[in-house]
């Protein structure tokens, strides 16, 4: 081999060698038996991390959300499926590809385990095979990365010492209320993901359930040619947005509500309001939320207003 400094002559021909493909050099790695999460990219392609990379390449069989996702992203890596076989994992099918992924891990073989975009096990079908890997004695290993809840929370500009991540939003108008009732109350930033289809009529929900004033920050389209924040007030939100059809996916961080000090006057106005429209359950949770007390002393509170009546 020529030296560093060597230049070749005009005769001299010095061929050049073919890049090794990426998946040569990460097959060359051993993966240990077991189950791996893998965090995919939830927009940029390249935010995947290398040990994502050498699991893809190395594994003995692939199981993701989504199939074709995965392939794409595979390829645009470099990473050859070759004859292992790729399973479709999700919602619908998942009590039937269960047995076939534990035969693999009880033949001793590395399993991956992929979402569509982010970090499995966060709002994603594999919880139940997580559980089930677990509970049979497998290894179970995580490939850390991409996840949008933390994306959001690093994007939205509130307080994040501590957070709570919420998911989607119940469909039905009655749990979707409670639900959000009972997260106005939590002492913490709060993360929720929605679709563009059902943005506007949550946003305002939370404005009538956590007030117009309480800072929040939409994040859409993370990581992408055309990512989006608005940090504001919910009720400018409201008004920001009005007429607008958003796409993409969004992550809707809301600060936690500021600390309020009620009397028993207050207190008792407030359960008098909210048992007129409600059950004594929800009207629990709406005066907790509202007043910041604890939920214990409400409860009491209506119990002791409602022996009153």
């Amino acid at each position: 081999m020529p030296s560093p400094d060597h230049t070749p002559d005009d005769t001299e021909t010095v061929p050049t060698p073919p890049p090794m493909p990426a998946h040569d050099r990460r097959n060359a790695r051993p993966i240990p038996p077991g189950l791996h999460l893998i965090a995919t990219p939830i927009g940029a392609a390249r935010d995947i991390t290398l040990h994502a990379l050498d699991l893809l390449a190395g594994a003995d069989l692939l199981a993701a959300e989504d199939t074709r996702s995965l392939r794409k992203l595979m390829e645009i890596h470099g990473i050859s499926v070759n004859d292992r076989p790729v399973l479709a994992y999700h919602d619908h099918n998942g009590a039937a590809m269960r047995p076939r992924i534990m035969g693999a891990l009880n033949a001793g073989k590395s399993v991956v385990y992929a979402s569509e975009a982010g970090t499995p096990l966060v709002d994603d079908p594999g919880f139940q095979l997580a559980r089930e890997v677990v509970a049979q004695g497998h290894a179970l290993h995580s490939a850390p990365g991409p996840s949008a809840v933390l994306a959001a929370l690093t994007l939205a500009g509130l307080p994040s010492d501590r957070f709570c991540f919420m998911g989607f939003a119940p469909a039905q108008t009655s749990a979707r209320q409670h639900m959000l009732t009972e997260a106005a109350a939590i002492p913490a930033t709060l993360i929720f993901y929605e679709s563009p289809k059902r943005i506007h009529r949550f946003l305002n929900e939370l404005c009538d359930i956590m007030g117009k004033d309480r800072q929040a920050a939409l994040c859409r389209e993370m990581t992408k040619k055309h990512q989006e924040v608005l940090r504001m007030a919910l009720g400018d939100m409201v008004s920001e947005l009005a007429g607008r059809s958003l796409k993409g996916e969004i992550a809707l961080v809301i600060d936690r509500g500021a600390a309020v000090t009620a009397s028993e006057d207050d207190l008792d106005a407030a359960l008098t309001k909210a048992l007129g429209q409600m059950t004594l359950k929800e009207a629990v949770a709406r005066v907790t939320a509202e007043l910041g007390l604890q939920r214990r002393v409400v409860y009491q509170a209506a119990l002791a207003k409602g022996k009153a009546q």
